[in-house]
């Protein structure tokens, strides 16, 4: 009887074929999906097409706010009177609205002189806690045609000194006035009343005094700020016996503050 084999010969099975190799993803691209993914989760901003839209020749002004987390009682006075500023000479002067919170501007709109759309665009706004950003403004309005005057409600400031007089300095060359409103309600806020006021006089604008409780009188200061944006000094001059803010804005300008 013959011997049987004590073990079987198995054929070794057909190889896997070779898995796909994988795209290589370069590390440029991976970097954009990651900034994208995070920009994905802030808040976007809104209608930034303001300091790049074609000038109709009109002057324009930009009404800069700071809307930070604190600011709340003083944006709600502001957000009152914004058509103030292009009712005071309908269809004379375009307005933007730029707005920093949450440490970076948000918010620079088209220019308009609709005051129904200026007042719209203002009340879709809140405030964001977050650092201020008055030279991101500043920025844009250079950038922009026809841009005559920018006006500013804030308190404090937060930036680098030296970049803000260097922006103010090329704002006075392109003879872009900055006047801010300084809202001195908090006592920290004065220590900051120097710098607004250093970067006022580069520009030839000034600082002017700011009250949320008084939104009569922020609404007279805009319109005066709004003629001085058309026609300068000599038309705040003609308007100065219909325009109580008037006399105000002439008084600052001339004593500097």
């Amino acid at each position: 009887m013959a011997d049987k084999p004590n073990f079987v010969l198995v054929p070794d099975p057909d190889p896997e074929p070779p898995a796909p190799a994988r795209a290589a993803v370069p590390v440029l691209a991976r970097l954009r999906a990651l900034v994208g993914a995070v920009g994905g989760l802030l808040p976007q901003e809104t209608a930034t097409e303001g300091a790049v839209s074609a000038w109709t020749g009109r002057p324009r002004l930009v009404f800069g706010f700071d809307a930070t987390a604190s600011r709340e009682p003083a944006w709600a006075t502001a957000r009152q009177v914004t058509d103030a500023l292009v009712r005071a000479l309908p269809g004379e002067l375009d307005v933007a609205l730029a707005v920093h919170g949450g440490s970076r501007l948000h918010t620079f709109t088209d220019f308009t002189a609709d005051a129904n759309t200026l007042r719209d665009r203002a009340a879709g706004i809140s405030c964001i806690a977050g650092h201020t950003r008055l030279l991101p403004i500043l920025s844009r309005a250079l950038a922009a045609s026809g841009v005559r005057v920018v006006t500013y409600i804030g308190d404090v400031f937060e930036e680098s000194p030296g970049q803000g007089r260097r922006l103010a300095d090329d704002m006075g060359r392109r003879g872009i006035k900055l006047i801010v409103l300084h809202d001195v309600a908090d006592w920290n806020a004065r220590r900051d009343g120097e710098i607004f006021l250093d970067l006022a006089r580069r520009t030839g604008g000034c600082v002017l005094p700011f009250d949320a409780n008084a939104p009569g009188r922020l609404r007279e200061l805009l319109a005066a700020v709004a003629v001085y944006a058309v026609g300068g000094e000599a038309l705040l001059e003609e308007r100065r016996g219909e325009m109580p803010g008037a006399v105000v804005l002439l008084r600052h300008l001339g004593g500097g503050g």
